[in-house]
């Protein structure tokens, strides 16, 4: 088994991201500081989503506990294929579960379109973030005391597509208004 802190791993990310920016900014040989600050919100959608996924909400000696890293030999208690059975049959926070789900993948479905030019409709930001989301889910079958859980993919694309109605929405209507104003 193997330990990771909340620091180790935002340290982590946080090279991985410096590494991948600079190598990209090499490869295109251009650098732009609004380019830049559009990428960070992904930077911090990541290791946002990466605090609340992967550690413990509950702080354990007045910090946030350690990842636990290994192989389950009861593999089948930290997976769930049933909808909404783990929620609300054996989970009593059920309703922050919920909230906190759905909207920690707003910020998903309004930051990935306004950076990623490609993700340019609903459907092509939903397919997006439903796969950020299976990565999630099938990286937690590493995860000792983390669950794998349908429950979270039908809530975390449910937030993916709320944020994604929201700039679609505002899209158009600024579109509406141009148009108008011709």
């Amino acid at each position: 088994m193997i330990e990771i802190s909340y620091m180790q791993m935002f340290i982590f990310i946080t090279l991985i991201w410096i590494l991948v920016r600079f190598i990209i900014a090499i490869r295109s040989k251009t650098f732009s500081v609004k380019r830049e600050l559009q990428m960070l919100l992904i930077y911090i959608c990541i290791v946002v989503i990466a605090r609340f996924v992967y550690f413990p909400l509950h702080h354990v000696d007045g910090g946030i506990d350690t990842l636990k890293i290994g192989f389950s030999e009861t593999m089948s208690d930290m997976v769930s294929f049933i909808p909404f059975y783990f929620l609300f049959d054996r989970y009593d926070g059920w309703i922050i579960n919920i909230i906190g789900n759905i909207a920690m993948f707003i910020p998903v479905g309004i930051v990935w379109p306004i950076c990623f030019r490609k993700l340019d409709n609903i459907k092509k930001t939903l397919i997006a973030g439903i796969s950020f989301i299976l990565f999630i889910e099938l990286s937690q079958l590493l995860c000792l005391e983390r669950h794998t859980d349908v429950d979270d993919v039908i809530l975390n694309t449910s937030g993916v597509l709320i944020g994604a109605c929201i700039v679609f929405a505002i899209r158009k209507l600024k579109k509406q208004l141009i148009f108008q104003k011709c």
